[in-house]
Formats: structure tokens, sequence, C-alpha cells
């Protein structure tokens, strides 16, 4: 697909992701996240031709103009959103695919100082939420979802939900499928939280155990087996 056909691409997502837009004016003059992305395209073009120094600078430029941070050297797909973007950090190398949703605040960082690559590699229809901080080399999978404030620092399997610091893995259904087209999950604020789940689980537990002593100390002095529910019923006698 030619500049202009993945441009076109980049304008058809906003209508498709963002139910505030109202017209194709708007989207063209008011959106920093198509800003950034045409402005990469183009630094791209001159980092692949080895002309860094220009491609920097259109990127220091943009960066400027749309608080979003892509380095020029990083390789985007199509059909790629950044839901307004503030803070948005995409490093050197960076890989991602198409019709990928990244919110605000929203980090694909290296670790350590090693040359070569050092940033992950984002497969197609992800979504990752506002604030997420995905570091290292490595794959996150077609269809997954990172939740709001994760970090993320180990590979993804493909149609999974990734949420908490550090990342938790919670294995979900992918995204749907209507008409033969891929639909692209958006809501990433309906994400599972294992922590949340447990807790609720030992308050269940804890309730079920008080209700159990209560219904004991009702019991006239009798220890109901408890401990040994095998054993013969006995009277407790109180001094």
């Amino acid at each position: 697909m030619g500049f202009w056909e993945t441009i076109k691409r980049d304008i058809e997502v906003v209508f498709e992701r963002d139910p505030a837009v109202k017209s194709l004016p708007e989207v063209i003059l008011c959106y920093p996240g198509l800003h950034a992305l045409i402005n990469h395209r183009i630094a791209h073009f001159f980092y692949r031709h080895r002309l860094y120094f220009l491609a920097r600078l259109i990127s220091h430029i943009s960066r400027f103009l749309t608080d979003i941070e892509i380095h020029p050297g990083a390789k985007i797909g199509q059909g790629v959103f950044i839901d307004h973007g503030g803070g948005v950090v995409i490093g050197e190398t960076a890989e991602i695919g198409d019709n990928v949703t990244l919110y605000q605040g929203v980090t694909l960082g290296g670790t350590g100082k090693q040359k070569g690559k050092r940033h992950p590699t984002i497969g197609d229809n992800v979504v990752i939420s506002a604030g997420a901080k995905v570091l290292g080399s490595f794959l996150v999978g077609n269809g997954s979802k990172i939740g709001a404030g994760s970090v993320v620092l180990k590979s993804v399997p493909p149609n999974s939900t990734v949420v908490g610091v550090p990342g938790r893995l919670v294995v979900r259904d992918g995204a749907r499928v209507e008409n033969g087209r891929m639909e692209v999950d958006l809501e990433h604020h309906l994400l599972p939280d294992p922590i949340a789940d447990t807790l609720t689980a030992l308050q269940e537990k804890i309730q079920q155990l008080e209700n159990r002593i209560e219904e004991l100390e009702r019991g006239e002095g009798y220890d109901s087996g408890i401990q040994y529910p095998d054993q013969k019923q006995r009277s407790i006698k109180y001094a």
C-alpha cells in the first residue's frame, strides 16, 4: 500500500474507533495522533534512506507539536490509532502491526543499553490502554489487550489480556469476528483483575468462618467437631 493509501487508512480508523469525531476536517486538523503518524511516516522514509539527522529533526518537531514521541526508526503498520496520545513514547526498534490502538501515556520502550532489537513487537489488533508500559524485546501476540497502568516485561500470547504491575497474564477469548472481518475490541476498561478476585474469595471464606463461629457460640457449649468431624460430638464443661 502506498503512502497516500496508508494515510487514508489512518484517517478511516479515527471514524471507526472514536465516537466523538464529527467531521473529516476535524480529524485532519484536530487529532494529534493522526498528525504524529503522518509525520512519523515521512520521518521513517528519510530514516530508511539513511538521512538520520533529517529524520530525527522531523520527529523532534512532531514531538513538540503533538506531545507524542515516535522514533523515526520504529516500524508502524496500517490502521494504527493513537487516541489522545499525550505522553506516548515509541522506541527505535519497536514494531507495531495493523489495527493497533494506543491510548495516552503508553510507552513501548527498551531496557538496558544494548544495541540491536531492544523494543517490543506489537501484533495485529492489539489494544494498549492508558499509561501501560511495554518494556523489552518480545512479542505481544495478535488480538491481545494490555490493561491501563500495566507494566509488561515478557511475551504475551495471542488473544490474551495482561493487567497489573508487573503484568500478569489472564487468558480470555480473542477479538470478535463479525461478517468475516476482525473487530477491534476497545472495551479496555472491562478487564479481569486476579488480585481483586482473590480478595473477594478470601472475604467470602472469612464470612463463612465467622458465620460458623457464631453458630458454635450459640450451641450451648457443644463442640460440633469442626477440627475432627468424624469423632463423636462431646460436651464442653466451662469452669
